[in-house]
C-alpha cells in the first residue's frame, strides 16, 4: 500500500478525502479486498452506494451485456436502457412522479430540481433546512449546511437561499413534538419576516438527514410542511439521494410518509455503483419545461442506466430481508446503549441508521474520538464503518442489504468492543 499511497499523494488533490487507505485489489459482496488478500467488510457501502453489496452479479451482467452493444449517446441517439430505467423510476417512485430525466451525480440531480421548481413557478426562493447536506457545487452547496466547512472560502453562495430549522430532537434536548412545533414556529416566523411566500419556489428537504448527522424528519414535521407548502402553491424536493434504493428498507423515504414529493433527486445506490443519478415530476411540469433549457452529456449513459435497470429488477425482492435486518439492528444497538453510556441516542430508517457518542449523556456532549476509537477497533477487526454529523460524533451504519443476519450481528458486536474498550480505558 505503501507504494500507491505515495503515488496517490503525488498526483491526486487533497481535497478530496479518502476515508481509509485500503489498497483495493478487488471487491465483492460484503467484502473488498487488497492485493495482499487481507479483506474488510464494506459497512460504508462505498458511501452508501453499494445497497446490493459490490458487483452483484444482475449489476455486473447487464453493464457486460451493454457495454458489448452502446456505451455513450451524448443525447445525440436515443437506445433502450434509458427509457427502460425511466420506466422502472415510474414503478417504484410515488404515484405523482411521472416522467424523468438523468444525469451523473446527487448534487447535479438536486440542481436539476432546483431549476426545475424555479422554472414552474416562475418564482427564485429556495426554502432549505438546517442540517441538511445537498452537493457541494456553487448551486447545492447554497443549499448545504450540514457543515459550515462545505461553505468555506466560497462566500457568497447563491441568493434567495433561506434556511430553516429542522427538527432534531436529541441535540435540542426536547422531545420531538415539542422540537417539530419548534421548528414550524420558525418557519411560520421565516414566511412573515424573512421571505413571503409567494416568493418561493420550493422546499428542498431530505426526509432523512444524512450528513447531518442521520435525523429522520417527522411525519408530523412532513404533513405541516406540505400544508403549508399547498397553502402557497410551493413545490416540495425531496431529496431521497442518500435514502433511495432500498436504503430505509423501502424503495425511497417517501414511503414512510402520507405527505408526498413534487419533485425527486435520486442518485448513490440508483446503479449500485456507476455514476448515475435522476430526477422527476409530474408530467405536466416536466412536458412545460422547454426543450433544451436543462441537459447534460454523460447522464444516462447507457451503461449506467442498464445498471439501474438491474438494480430495480432485483431490489423488489431484497427489501424484505433489509426490513428484517433493520428491525434487529435497531433491536441490537437499543440493547448496547443501555450497557454503553457513550451512545447518546440511537436513530434512523431502515438500514440508515445513526448512533450517537457522547461523552456525557445528561450534556448531550458530542464526542468524535469515541467514534475514532470504535473505528479504528472496528478496522483492525476487518470492518469499515465511518460517521456523520456536524461534530463527526455519529457512526453512519449503513450495511449492505445483502448482508446476513450473522454478519450484522459481527458488525455490532464489534462496534460494542470498541465501546467497551474507550469506556474502560
Amino acid at each position: 500500500m505503501t507504494d500507491l499511497l505515495a503515488r496517490h499523494n503525488d498526483v491526486l488533490a487533497p481535497v478530496i478525502a479518502f476515508d481509509t487507505d485500503i489498497h483495493a485489489a478487488s471487491a465483492d459482496g460484503i467484502w473488498v479486498t487488497d492485493p495482499d488478500g487481507n479483506r474488510w467488510a464494506d459497512f460504508a457501502c462505498g458511501t452508501a452506494v453499494t445497497n446490493l453489496g459490490h458487483r452483484h452479479p444482475a449489476v455486473v451482467e447487464a453493464a457486460h451485456n451493454q457495454i458489448d452493444h452502446l456505451m455513450h449517446s451524448g443525447c445525440i441517439v436515443r437506445y433502450d436502457s434509458i427509457v427502460e430505467a425511466a420506466e422502472r423510476l415510474r414503478d417504484v417512485t410515488p404515484p405523482q412522479i411521472e416522467k424523468f430525466a438523468f444525469a451523473n451525480s446527487g448534487a447535479e440531480a438536486v440542481e436539476a430540481a432546483v431549476k426545475l421548481a424555479k422554472h414552474h413557478s416562475r418564482r427564485l426562493g429556495v426554502v432549505a433546512f438546517r442540517g441538511a447536506f445537498h452537493g457541494r457545487t456553487m448551486g447545492s452547496v447554497s443549499y448545504t449546511t450540514s457543515n459550515a466547512k462545505y461553505r468555506d472560502g466560497y462566500h457568497p453562495v447563491l441568493g434567495a437561499v433561506h434556511v430553516a430549522p429542522f427538527p432534531h430532537p436529541y441535540r435540542w434536548g426536547m422531545s420531538e413534538d415539542a422540537a417539530v412545533d419548534s421548528s414550524i414556529h420558525e418557519l411560520h416566523l421565516m414566511l412573515k419576516h424573512e421571505i413571503l411566500p409567494k416568493n418561493i419556489a420550493c422546499f428542498l428537504i431530505e426526509p432523512v438527514q444524512g450528513e447531518g448527522g442521520y435525523y429522520p424528519a417527522p411525519a408530523r414535521f412532513m404533513d405541516e410542511v406540505r400544508q403549508v407548502a399547498d397553502d402557497h402553491g410551493i413545490d416540495i424536493i425531496f431529496d431521497e439521494v442518500q435514502t433511495g434504493f432500498g436504503r430505509t428498507a423501502e424503495w425511497f423515504a417517501a414511503d414512510h410518509y402520507d405527505a408526498k414529493p413534487d419533485i425527486m433527486a435520486m442518485g448513490k445506490g440508483i446503479a449500485n455503483g456507476l455514476p448515475l443519478s435522476a430526477y422527476g415530476a409530474s408530467a405536466e411540469m416536466m412536458n412545460a419545461w422547454p426543450v433544451g433549457s436543462h441537459g447534460t452529456t454523460f447522464g444516462g449513459n447507457p451503461v449506467a442506466t442498464a445498471a439501474a435497470v438491474a438494480v430495480m429488477d432485483t431490489m423488489g425482492d431484497l427489501l424484505p430481508h433489509a426490513r428484517k435486518l433493520s428491525e434487529h439492528a435497531f433491536k441490537r444497538f437499543r440493547e448496547v446503549a443501555e450497557r454503553r453510556e457513550t451512545i447518546g441516542d440511537v436513530r434512523g430508517l431502515g438500514l440508515m441508521i445513526g448512533v450517537e457518542f457522547v461523552s456525557d449523556r445528561a450534556t448531550r456532549t458530542p464526542d468524535a474520538k469515541a467514534f475514532k476509537h470504535v473505528q479504528a477497533h472496528a478496522f483492525d477487526r476487518e470492518l469499515i464503518i465511518i460517521e456523520c454529523g456536524p461534530d463527526g460524533n455519529v457512526l453512519r451504519f449503513i450495511p449492505p442489504l445483502v448482508t446476513t443476519i450473522e454478519e450484522l450481528d459481527w458488525a455490532i458486536d464489534l462496534v460494542d468492543e470498541g465501546l467497551e474498550s474507550w469506556e474502560s480505558a
